[in-house]
């Protein structure tokens, strides 16, 4: 075994230390199990969570996290249950779902896509009474992206507008 350097003692370095800077210590440590804690229960984020709206035409339901971290790679899922026939199904998407986002794929491709004042709009076409359609966007957050932004969702048939779900998503560091 080697010895301690000659500026170094065992007493005043190793085993010296007031029993504040211990405690310290463990709050420290503490804190950090706290933050551990947290992020298993889902405090920051990523677990999906079903939001939905509906008239007597459709339903519209989106499965999709409300709290995520940057740099978070998810898949969100919007579903249409038509109650009566809708002729030309268009989803219309906040800003929110697109501002420092990474949009990775979308499944089924839609029509036509396109933007409205800053919105994303989805045209998605027929969807006949009693059937159901399954759109689902897969994203990235940017690292950069902290905050609240606003993802409501618009579901209309041709400029009739069926339902608005209201959703906000909080993004975390």
């Amino acid at each position: 075994m080697t010895n301690a350097p000659q500026t170094l003692t065992l007493g005043e370095h190793r085993d010296q230390g007031t029993a504040r800077q211990r405690w310290a210590r463990r709050a420290l440590l503490a804190l950090l199990g706290l933050v551990v804690l947290a992020a298993l229960l889902n405090a920051f984020g990523q677990r999906p969570e079903t939001s939905s709206a509906g008239t007597a035409a459709a339903r519209l339901y989106v499965y999709a996290p409300e709290r995520v971290r940057g740099g978070l790679v998810y898949a969100a899922r919007f579903r249409i249950d038509a109650r009566d026939e809708i002729k030309n199904a268009i989803l219309v998407l906040d800003s929110g779902w697109a501002e420092a986002y990474t949009v990775n794929g979308l499944a089924p491709q839609p029509i036509s896509e396109g933007s409205d004042n800053g919105k994303l709009v989805f045209t998605l076409g027929h969807i006949p009474r009693g059937r159901h359609l399954t759109f689902w966007i897969s994203l990235q957050v940017n690292p950069t992206n902290v905050g609240h932004r606003a993802q409501d969702v618009r579901l209309y048939d041709g400029t009739r507008r069926l339902a608005v779900v209201e959703r906000t998503i909080t993004i975390f560091p």
